[in-house]
């Protein structure tokens, strides 16, 4: 089956939040009283509820304000650093290459939320369960496309084939030109959630300029992690060959326990 990609534009966006509406209705996610923090950014951050936020950012431009808008949610990397951590399995790859939760296998240990480098999973405590976008797994198992690309008026949110969306990604920078660019397929195996991006990653809030799977994992998950597994593995078979040589140990006969000089 084809990898799939979704491609944010982010030179389209007008900030109608229509993406983040259709998300939570085709995911029946609660709504959740909110406080006014002096943005038209609502909510403040993805939540537990919200897998689809429109992020509002205003920047200084010469002697004017420029509003900047981005769609933020899971970036469904290749080599995903929540799955590698994940001890249960509810964290996994599907065949279109995007990464799914099965909240049943979830068990709550929030391993994900701190190795993921785009702080996407977010916890409930209601439920004791991790919670993030699935690129609409649902719908694309229907041959349908993701509630947001669906819903989106202006075309800032498509969707497609990977490479077809990648080779569109470029044309679309390089129309833009400036410090246009083309953001997610260069690290962590590549993202199957892209940006034409209008300005640099660096500008932009909560978008880490060079996202990376941390090194603890690295070292824990393929390293010392396999080492610590081979290890067991010696002494399981230490002591079946220690059986097969020697036979069980039985417990001494009755009157006939060594005695220690008195």
């Amino acid at each position: 089956m084809a990898e799939k990609t979704k491609l944010i534009d982010v030179s389209k966006c007008t900030g109608c939040r229509s993406c983040q509406l259709a998300c939570k209705q085709w995911n029946q996610q609660p709504a959740k009283q909110t406080e006014n923090y002096g943005t038209y950014q609502n909510p403040p951050d993805l939540q537990s509820n919200t897998w689809t936020l429109i992020r509002f950012q205003e920047i200084a431009e010469k002697d004017k304000v420029k509003w900047l808008f981005r769609k933020d949610g899971c970036m469904h990397c290749t080599n995903a650093a929540c799955v590698k951590v994940c001890p249960s399995g509810a964290l996994h790859y599907t065949d279109f290459g995007t990464v799914a939760v099965t909240n049943s296998l979830c068990i709550g240990c929030k391993e994900c939320v701190s190795a993921c480098p785009f702080n996407i999973p977010k916890y409930d405590r209601v439920t004791d369960k991790i919670y993030k976008c699935d690129l609409c797994l649902s719908r694309l198992e229907a041959d349908l496309i993701p509630a947001c690309a669906k819903a989106c008026p202006t075309g800032a949110v498509t969707f497609g084939d990977k490479n077809a969306m990648i080779k569109k990604a470029y044309v679309r920078a390089k129309e833009l030109g400036g410090d246009a660019s083309v953001y997610g397929d260069k690290f962590v195996g590549g993202t199957h959630v892209i940006y034409v991006l209008q300005e640099k990653p660096r500008v932009y809030d909560s978008l880490p300029d060079k996202p990376s799977v941390p090194f603890s994992v690295i070292v824990w998950k393929d390293m010392l992690k396999p080492l610590a597994l081979l290890a067991a593995g010696g002494v399981l078979a230490g002591s079946f060959l220690h059986y097969i040589l020697h036979g069980p140990k039985l417990p001494d006969e009755p009157g006939k326990e060594e005695k220690g000089g008195e």
